[in-house]
């Protein structure tokens, strides 16, 4: 392996890398805040791609149906809770939450699939269409079962992984699909090539990544959400509403694997089972992060994204192999030094 060879390598791994990150941080956000394990996060990834490329084949995408029946469900339950609470005065604005938000949102993007439109007007869309069923998802799925064990949650998750994952299949057929890139630039620098599409997929990850630094510093819902994730039971005592911190974290989440999934789209062929391995990389990061620390989880993601980039040319057939034995030791590390306690009641 020369210079130029291990450069290369390493602008795939950091590109591979800022993709992990964001997945990284969705996970940790979620299980941080809910105690969820977001499992179901590369079906996100997939939907983001496979949504993209129906709207620029002129095609109103599956995730439209998917997402008016999940907002029927939701808005169902609403009408349901309002009336055995005795809470009619929150209905309207529930409602506008989880029906007519989703209903305006998949009404616009089946209107607009036929029309010839820019690249980033179609972007803006998929990611739209897709952030709207996290909430969703969170309402039907998750909700009911918030004071659940961690166990019971991830049993949820797993049967929300398949669920999705048989609907990618159907929404979307058995057939890849790839994006077009943001850009074909390229640039040298001395001998080494360096591609303007792997620039632009780090600029728009770290850029991400810099968003969240102020959601989570700076505004009043993203320190509720610091709140709920330090210690629910006291966030809960000071007013914040565990239902509106799940349903705001699944939004945050759902955004930034659908912006991930426009990302990846044009770097290789997404399948609608290609999501979970995906999600598998961006957990290993977060593993390295211990669930809980965001900065330590990025930059775990860039680890992961480097060693399978040089694995991949070491030895290929067991890049996945090595890739996730890092857990392995990450584990049982964390295991000998990590006092352990019962989950909270």
């Amino acid at each position: 392996m020369d210079f130029s060879i291990a450069v290369l390598l390493a602008q795939d791994g950091v590109t591979n890398g800022a993709i992990y990150a964001l997945l990284s941080l969705a996970l940790v956000l979620v299980f941080a805040v809910t105690r969820v394990i977001f499992v179901p996060a590369g079906e996100f990834v997939t939907y983001g791609t496979l949504t993209l490329a129906s709207l620029q084949l002129g095609k109103s995408p599956g995730t439209v149906g998917l997402l008016v029946g999940l907002a029927g469900l939701a808005g169902a339950m609403e009408v349901y809770a309002a009336a055995r609470e005795r809470t009619w005065h929150r209905l309207p604005r529930r409602l506008a939450i989880y029906l007519l938000v989703p209903l305006s949102i998949a009404a616009l993007v089946h209107l607009l699939a036929p029309l010839t439109l820019a690249l980033p007007l179609q972007i803006l869309l998929s990611v739209a269409m897709v952030t709207a069923l996290g909430p969703l998802l969170y309402r039907v799925a998750y909700q009911p079962l918030a004071e659940a064990s961690v166990l019971v949650l991830l049993i949820v998750s797993v049967a929300v992984h398949l669920a999705m994952l048989g609907l990618g299949l159907w929404y979307f057929g058995a057939e890849g699909s790839r994006t077009p890139a943001f850009t074909s630039a390229s640039y040298r620098v001395g001998d080494v090539q360096i591609s303007g599409q792997s620039l632009l997929v780090l600029l728009f990850s770290l850029l991400v990544i810099a968003a969240l630094y102020v959601f989570f510093g700076r505004t009043l819902y993203g320190k509720a959400l610091r709140a709920t994730a330090l210690n629910r039971v006291g966030a809960r005592l000071v007013g914040i509403s565990p239902g509106l911190a799940g349903s705001l974290t699944f939004t945050l989440a759902a955004s930034l694997c659908a912006f991930s999934g426009v990302l990846i789209g044009p770097i290789t062929t997404v399948y609608y089972d290609s999501g979970f391995l995906v999600s598998l990389k961006g957990f290993v990061g977060a593993i390295i992060g211990g669930m809980s620390s965001y900065p330590m989880a990025a930059a775990g993601a860039f680890l992961v994204g480097l060693l399978e980039s040089y694995s991949s040319f070491w030895a290929s057939a067991f890049k996945e192999v090595i890739v996730f034995t890092l857990i392995i030791p990450v584990l049982l590390w964390r295991s000998l030094t990590t006092h352990h306690h019962e989950e909270e009641e």
